[in-house]
């Protein structure tokens, strides 16, 4: 369910949004391949007894990968959770005013804050040639752990255009009536 959006097309926060539904929709696929490597190692493990760690932890990969990328889509289809106690009372300008507030109070240096310190998390896993503890695991740690900046680019992209559009709607709100 989509939260107030100014009728007055924004071509940046709209090509933005584009661009995260796209690559929510397309990463949303390492759930089937998720769902795909749980059978597999349940049959493995149950009907032949012998599961693979390679399976195990490639489990943990694909669902942290589908976590952080879908935090962006979700902030971008407006299908996160929020609590609405007080704010489901407010009226529309003063939703904009708070979550223009939340935005670059609260949301932004929150990302910005993750993204800096996991640049040093991935690098350092990269440089030393981070791997599994278990000889038949994963190689290639830091790839997972990319996952991390990548999605905080994307979410603060995304809240970018949340911005943006807020903005927009409390700069025409007045010429509107609202």
């Amino acid at each position: 369910m989509k939260q107030q959006v100014s009728p007055v097309k924004m071509p940046v926060a709209d090509a933005i949004d584009r661009f995260i539904e796209k690559v929510g929709k397309t990463i949303a696929w390492v759930y089937v391949l998720l769902i795909l490597t749980i059978i597999l190692q349940v049959v493995l493990r149950k009907g032949f007894s012998s599961g693979l760690v390679v399976l195990e932890e490639l489990q943990w990969h694909l669902y942290a990968t589908g976590v952080m990328f879908g935090l962006s889509f979700a902030q971008t289809t407006q299908s996160h959770i929020r609590v609405d106690i007080f704010y489901a009372r407010f009226s529309p300008k003063t939703k904009s005013i708070i979550d223009i507030c939340g935005i670059l109070l609260l949301m932004l240096p929150f990302v910005g804050v993750i993204f800096l310190h996991s640049l040093d998390f991935v690098y350092d896993a990269w440089r030393i040639g981070e791997r599994s503890d278990s000889p038949s695991g994963l190689h290639y740690r830091w790839l997972v752990k990319a996952v991390i900046p990548l999605s905080m680019c994307l979410l603060a992209l995304g809240m970018l255009a949340k911005l943006l559009r807020e903005i927009q709607f409390l700069s025409r709100g007045k010429l509107s009536g609202n």
